[in-house]
This record gives C-alpha cells, structure tokens and sequence, in this order.
C-alpha cells in the first residue's frame, strides 16, 4: 500500500512541476512579447519606430537627461509627462493649464523642457511640455505629442513609424 501511495505522490509531484513549468514558460513569453522592440536609424538617417505587440509606437528616450519610455501619440499637441516624471526630469514651475483629454478635463500645468531626445538621436530644444498627465501606474512614460513630431516628416506602415528631419 505504501509502494502505490509513494507513486501516487510521485506521479503528483510530476504533474505540479510540469505545469509550473508550463507557466513559467508562458511568463517569460508573455513577457518578452510585451517589450518595446529597439527603434534603429536607416542607412538613409530615417529613424524607424517598430509597432509595439498591443499596437502602439513606443520609443527609448529622455527629457533633459532623465529617461523616459515615450508612447507616439499623434492626437496629442504637446509632449506630456505626469508630475514625478517632471520633478525627475527638472520640470519646475510653469503656467497653470487645463488638459482636454480623453478621459475629460485635467488641471496640470505647462513648462519648458531643455532637451527631449529620442533613441538614435533625433532631438528637439526647447519645447512646451505638458504636466499632469498619468500614463497608468508607470510613471516612467510620456506622451510623445505633435510639438515634437512637427520637426520631422512622419510616415506609418502597418509595423513601423518613420521619423525624418524636415528640411530647413
């Protein structure tokens, strides 16, 4: 009797570690399918943006030196970052401001950043950053908004964004 409880306990033991295996398995896949892929510059200086698995661009990237991961948003008219970003990044002051959102009204406030750079390099000096924006619980993130994309002619394809310097 003993002899079939220890395979019985065996056999179950199996079974557990099989399925935490599976699981693990599909923790790391699920993990790495959500990770931003890495943006590149083009022999031609073009900066490609992949599409990110759930749809969106996402692009490496920092605000007066502080990193940031930014979500491309092409209805958005200014770059916009939640107040821990900007105490990170530098962000005092500015002008009190209402954010006409999605999700409806929004009190924040208007400042201006030094730098805001992009993975590859593509950088801009200077601009009107909106405070008061939370991207979820990830504080880390920032809305890549029109103010930033107007320096650059913007093309789409179903994977990827371009992101070309105009012309001066």
């Amino acid at each position: 009797m003993s002899r079939q409880r220890g395979m019985v306990l065996r056999g179950a033991l199996a079974m557990v570690a099989f399925w935490l295996a599976v699981m693990a398995l599909l923790y790391w896949a699920m993990d790495r399918w959500q990770q931003p892929r890495a943006a590149r510059v083009t022999a031609t200086g073009e900066l490609l943006i992949p599409r990110h698995a759930d749809g969106h661009f996402r692009i490496a990237g920092s605000i007066n030196g502080e990193p940031v991961m930014f979500l491309v948003d092409t209805g958005a008219s200014v770059v916009g970052v939640s107040e821990a970003l900007a105490r990170r990044a530098g962000l005092e002051g500015g002008e009190p401001t209402q954010f006409r959102t999605a999700n409806g009204v929004r009190e924040g406030r208007m400042v201006r950043a030094g730098r805001i750079e992009l993975q590859g390099g593509a950088a801009v000096r200077g601009l009107r950053v909106g405070v008061g924006l939370q991207l979820g619980a990830n504080d880390a993130q920032a809305l890549l908004g029109q103010n930033f994309l107007q320096h650059f002619e913007v093309s789409m394809d179903r994977d990827s964004m371009r992101l070309r310097p105009r012309a001066e």
